[in-house]
């Protein structure tokens, strides 16, 4: 066990790559890594998961000392070879990169930084091009400058070596890949770790660089296993308020979000003005219109973990709007609630 009184940020960080394919891409992930990171890594654990010749030959001739290569005799998936990578290691951090990842500078002692801030923190992701949707600016910083968010992107995540390992790391049955890294997320969460996302630590992506055309089935396959797995993760509510924000909401209202995001669903937020301090990822805050207000409840026409499942309205929203959405709501079998406010 590491020694605990050493501050994070002082302790050793593996990173960690796992490779299936992609030669070229491979090659300017760990370039990047090397260039920009060796001043805080300690080694760079490449597992091959029985790549083609031509990425196998690259990966034997890498120019550098600290890149440790180890092929797999047959493919066994994301989730194995990250594990079996990280059984090599023996730092307190590793750094889990996809090989489609590139970095763009050190961005590794700002991510340490944050577990000296926070010991309840299991794990860390650098922002980037898989947030450009997402105005940061608009959420609450945790101590240590994090976004929380209870949906771990595991494209690039920097994690404690012994929580990973003490939940059972990746599960391999997600095969080649997706959702190994959101199930994980799952279980930090049901075991009481956080994770967040940190602004200002840039990462590019990508995205599917070593799947091509199998890229949606892969998908499909493994979020049917996590949704039977987590049920609860397709609740998804659409909250419409007028003059309220998050502190004029009843307490009842809170927690039944924190026990929705927390179980991996989502709040659509609509207000007819923006809306900051969003307590977490899983709520999205959009302007109150007509166009919002028809289009966010017919979400899930092709996904049903994306399905708005139910309808809250303040007693603030204007009578019309309100009974327009209580009908709206039951032509689409969706169920409409009325919660109220917490009197002063």
């Amino acid at each position: 066990m590491p020694n605990e009184t050493i501050p994070p940020s002082a302790k050793q960080v593996d990173i960690v790559i796992p490779v299936y394919n992609a030669p070229v891409l491979t090659r300017r992930c760990i370039d990047s890594v090397i260039h920009h990171l060796s001043p805080s890594i300690h080694k760079v654990l490449i597992q091959d998961d029985a790549s083609e010749s031509e990425t196998r030959e690259m990966l034997d001739h890498l120019p550098h000392p600290c890149a440790k290569v180890f092929h797999s005799e047959k493919n066994q998936g994301f989730g194995k070879t990250v594990n079996a990578a990280i059984s090599r290691s023996n730092a307190f951090y590793v750094f889990i990169l996809n090989s489609d990842t590139e970095v763009k500078s050190n961005i590794l002692p700002s991510l340490c930084a944050a577990f000296d801030a926070d010991p309840g923190l299991a794990a860390i992701i650098p922002t980037g091009n898989s947030y450009d949707k997402f105005d940061l600016s608009r959420y609450t910083l945790q101590p240590g400058n994090y976004i929380q968010t209870h949906y771990l992107r595991g494209h690039a995540v920097l994690i404690r070596r012994d929580v990973f390992l003490a939940v059972g790391g990746f599960d391999s049955i997600f095969g080649r890949g997706y959702y190994e890294d959101i199930d994980l997320g799952r279980r930090l969460d049901l075991n009481g770790w956080r994770f967040g996302v940190l602004p200002g630590a840039y990462i590019y992506h990508k995205k599917g660089g070593s799947f091509g055309s199998a890229r949606v089935p892969l998908a499909r396959k493994n979020r049917a296993i996590y949704l039977s797995r987590y049920p609860k993760a397709q609740r998804n509510l659409l909250l419409l308020t007028w003059n309220d924000t998050l502190a004029d909401l009843d307490e009842e209202l809170i927690s039944t979000m924190n026990k929705i995001f927390h179980n991996g669903g989502y709040v659509h937020w609509l207000t007819p003005t923006p809306q900051n301090q969003l307590p977490c990822l899983q709520m999205y805050n959009y302007r109150l219109n007509w166009y919002s207000v028809i289009r966010i409840p017919l979400r899930g026409w092709k996904r049903a973990d994306r399905k708005i499942a139910e309808i809250w309205i303040t007693p603030d929203v204007p009578f019309l709007l309100r009974t327009f959405l209580t009908l709206w709501g039951k032509c689409r079998g969706i169920n409409v609630l009325l919660p109220g406010k917490t009197e002063n």
